[in-house]
């Protein structure tokens, strides 16, 4: 008896398996997460180049190209000219601090050791929907920090690369964030 149930419930498993998997299968193509992105007729964005107010004047071109690359497909956009744009992203840069951020203390002959810097740029950074009359701020930040740590013997410019990309993921996760 156990082997005829065995036999039976082995083939009916397989049977259902058959049936089911497909089943379950088709139902997973069609899911998918929502949320996230901008409303769905922004569909364009203009850069402006940020107003620089540091010192550090490559920092505005280095800024500007790193968005251009990023923004507007981590976004869900394309980019566009000022005209033709759904959306424009606009800001300044306020600060760029480069300060020792790890360091060994002073030996006894008074030298201390500087092991890691830390490059700090602060934007104020607004996404504004340009289609709507009056336009519309999507999202905004004041008082955006980016950071990115180096080691001693590398140049600032390292430190600079990954703060301009922590500002990138803020902005980016910012503007995903309202919608």
């Amino acid at each position: 008896m156990w082997k005829r149930f065995l036999r039976t419930s082995g083939r009916r498993t397989l049977l259902e398996s058959a049936l089911v998997l497909p089943a379950l299968i088709v139902a997973g193509c069609n899911y998918g997460f929502t949320g996230g992105g901008f409303p769905s007729h922004i569909r364009t964005v203009h850069i402006e180049t940020f107003e620089n107010e540091t010192a550090h004047f490559e920092l505005q071109q280095q800024l500007f190209t790193a968005m251009l690359e990023r923004l507007p497909g981590a976004l869900g956009t394309r980019p566009a000219a000022r005209d033709h744009a759904d959306a424009i992203i606009r800001g300044r840069i306020l600060r760029y601090n480069d300060q020792a951020q790890n360091y060994r203390p002073a030996d006894a002959g008074g030298n201390a050791r500087i092991l890691e810097y830390q490059v700090e740029i602060t934007l104020e950074v607004s996404i504004i929907d340009v289609t709507r009359d009056p336009p519309v701020i999507l999202w905004k930040s004041q008082g955006l920090v980016g950071r990115g740590q180096y080691a001693a013997n590398q140049t600032d410019q390292v430190g600079r690369e990954r703060a301009i990309e922590h500002l990138l993921q803020q902005i980016v996760d910012g503007a995903q964030s309202q919608w």
